[in-house]
């Protein structure tokens, strides 16, 4: 996994408010979360274009965090002595 990936998947968890350990069944609880405190649908109007914005960014982080775990398991940061490629 490149650098960039990792800082794509770091992102994400830090947007969902993950920890470096966070657990397929802690991601999909925190975008739950996040999802009905940002929904435009629940917003009023002066805000719903911001929170459409936001539902945007937790909902690409969501599936960022959901493909990595398809693929590999946590924890999201590599581990001490491990490098990641440039």
């Amino acid at each position: 996994m490149t650098k960039n990936e990792w800082e794509n998947i770091k992102e994400a968890a830090d947007l969902l408010g993950l920890g470096e350990r966070a657990s397929l069944a802690e991601i999909k609880k925190a975008y739950r979360r996040l999802s009905r405190k940002h929904h435009p649908d629940m917003q009023k109007n002066a805000k719903q274009e911001t929170e459409e914005i936001a539902m945007y960014d937790l909902t690409e982080a969501y599936q960022t965090l959901l493909q990595y775990c398809a693929g590999y398991r946590f924890p999201l940061l590599p581990g001490e002595g491990e490098e990641m490629e440039a």
